[in-house]
C-alpha cells in the first residue's frame, strides 16, 4: 500500500458531528450563535463565539473537555489505524479548525497518523482565548 495517499475530511467524517456546532451547544451559546449566523462568514463567526465563551468565563480547558467528548463511530479509530499500519500516508483536509481537529485526534492517540492537516489556522493567545482564522 506504500505511495497510496488516503485524505480524510474532518466533521461528519472522522467525527460525527460539526466540531464548531458541537462546542457551541455544548457549552450553551447556540441562541447566539443563531442570532449571529446569518451576518457574517463562518470563520468571523467563530472567532466571535470564542470571544464571546471567553468573556463568560470559559477557558480553554473547558473547550478541551467539551471536545473529547465529541462522538465518534466506533470503526473509525480502527480504520486510521489499518490504513497506516498498511503503509498509507494519511492527511486530513477541512474546514474546521486546527486547534478542534488536534485536541481531539491527540485524545484519541490519532495525531501521529496524519503526515498533514490542511485547515483553518487557529492558536490561543495570550488572554487565553482561542482565536480562530480563515485559511489565508
Amino acid at each position: 500500500m506504500a505511495g497510496i495517499v488516503v485524505v480524510f475530511d474532518f466533521d461528519k467524517t472522522i467525527i460525527d458531528c460539526d466540531s464548531d456546532n458541537w462546542v457551541v451547544d455544548e457549552l450553551a451559546a447556540t441562541d447566539l450563535f443563531n442570532q449571529l449566523l446569518p451576518t457574517m462568514p463562518w470563520n468571523s463567526l467563530m472567532d466571535r463565539m470564542m470571544k464571546e465563551l471567553h468573556s463568560q468565563g470559559k477557558t480553554i480547558q473547558d473547550i478541551v473537555e467539551v471536545l473529547k467528548r465529541v462522538p465518534m463511530h466506533p470503526r473509525v479509530i480502527p480504520a486510521i489505524k489499518s490504513a497506516n499500519a498498511l503503509g498509507c500516508d494519511l492527511k486530513i483536509v477541512s474546514d474546521a479548525n486546527l486547534f478542534f481537529i488536534e485536541t481531539i485526534l491527540e485524545h484519541h492517540g490519532l495525531r501521529n497518523y496524519f503526515s498533514e492537516i490542511y485547515t483553518n489556522p487557529s492558536f490561543v493567545d495570550e488572554e487565553g482565548r482561542l482565536r480562530d482564522l480563515p485559511l489565508p
